[in-house]
């Protein structure tokens, strides 16, 4: 897409730190990170997001995410990571190529990623008729 800030960096019209590319897959570092190592992945074909992508590409994207986390775990000492991906701009979704973060986590990171509510008992009811029914 002609404006898309993902679809540039792919071009090479706007610099990036790769961290590695083949041939439907590219990933390289946030430049607004949340933790040492903050990554992002992304299907080299255009997709705004999870709903768009084809099968392939997804699971292209997949693997490099699972290569990816590996290597920061590995070679940053990571304690784990997070791997996150919004879909519209509801959610979060800021840039509308499809993109994984790969976050790595340290001990004492002080990041939290989601506020924790309790359903009530009749809720998971109500939700699973609506997933489940006609």
């Amino acid at each position: 897409m002609k404006n898309c800030l993902f679809c540039k960096i792919i071009k090479g019209e706007i610099p990036s730190h790769k961290i590695y590319e083949d041939e439907k897959t590219l990933a390289f570092l946030d430049v607004n990170p949340v933790s040492r190592g903050h990554a992002l992945v992304i299907s080299k074909k255009h997709a705004k997001n999870l709903f768009d992508i084809s099968k392939q590409d997804l699971i292209a994207v997949s693997m490099t995410i699972k290569k990816i986390a590996k290597i920061l775990k590995n070679k940053l000492g990571a304690e784990g990571i997070n791997i996150l991906q919004a879909n519209e701009e509801v959610a979060g979704q800021s840039v509308f190529h499809i993109h994984f973060h790969i976050v790595p986590r340290y001990q004492n990171d002080k990041l939290t990623l989601f506020p924790h509510k309790r359903y009530l008992k009749n809720d998971f009811k109500e939700i699973l008729d609506v997933i489940k029914g006609p």
